[in-house]
């Protein structure tokens, strides 16, 4: 199923009633869901992106590092592959000794679907959530902090940057049909910054409707619901292939 079959995205949720803060009187509690239940493949004979060492540490390591500096963030639930517990405890948790609990969380078949695991394991005990990839290392603290507090005010906040290229929409045989307004183009990033109960009604939203997003932000909007956009940074890169990696280890030896 894809957007344009949905025929009222609007309808999709129970309601459109803005988020309960728990507690009105005293500060939303924030965790945090990494998201590093990839298998890699297009990393090749490297394995999987989230281990592979970027210096002295795995890629997942320094994004974890990220998070268990920002003050905003109270706990974090890591979403890892089946069976990658005794690994990731050993590799990455151990080394780093966190001060935050971090909560080791099975990945489903699909970026979605164990985004809704994470989801599940927080079970209700948080207000907010930042949903962020365990491969986006270079992630800036102030910019999670940043985007916790515009998801505050309007249900919903991401990272993007303006497109620096013209953007073209191309049909089936790769013939262009329209071209895009450059300004109005942004190119998503995490992380994205939520009301609890809000994300979760989108994935259960989207599971009762097959549909499949290419990210977080996308579910929330077919409920009708506010998502608002705070700049992304161009070094918040997402290390998915060789290539990738090469670019994040140049970008590690100038910091």
């Amino acid at each position: 199923m894809n957007q344009s079959e949905i025929k009222n995205p609007k309808s999709v949720l129970f309601s459109r009633r803005k988020p309960q803060i728990r507690n009105p009187k005293s500060a939303n509690r924030v965790a945090a869901i990494i998201v590093g239940a990839g298998e890699g493949a297009r990393m090749g004979a490297e394995g999987r992106k989230q281990y592979v060492m970027l210096g002295n540490r795995p890629v997942l390591a320094h994004t974890l590092l990220a998070f268990e500096r920002c003050d905003t963030i109270e706990e974090i639930f890591l979403v890892i592959p089946s069976g990658d517990d005794p690994l990731c405890k050993k590799g990455i948790l151990d080394p780093l000794k966190p001060k935050k609990p971090i909560h080791l969380v099975t990945g489903g078949a699909t970026r979605q679907e164990s985004v809704y695991n994470g989801l599940k394991a927080i079970d209700s005990r948080f207000d907010l959530v930042v949903i962020h990839d365990g491969v986006r290392p270079f992630v800036k603290i102030d910019q999670i902090a940043e985007c916790v507090r515009v998801a505050e005010k309007y249900g919903g906040c991401i990272l993007a940057l303006a497109a620096g290229d013209t953007v073209k929409t191309v049909d089936e045989h790769d013939r262009v049909v329209v071209t895009m307004k450059r300004n109005m183009i942004r190119m998503a990033q995490t992380p994205q910054a939520f009301y609890y109960n809000l994300i979760l009604g989108a994935h259960m939203a989207a599971q009762k409707e097959a549909y499949v997003g290419t990210d977080d932000a996308e579910l929330v909007e077919l409920c009708g619901e506010v998502v608002k956009v705070i700049p992304g940074d161009p070094y918040n890169i997402k290390i998915a292939t060789p290539e990738d990696l090469r670019l994040a280890e140049a970008l590690l030896a100038r910091r």
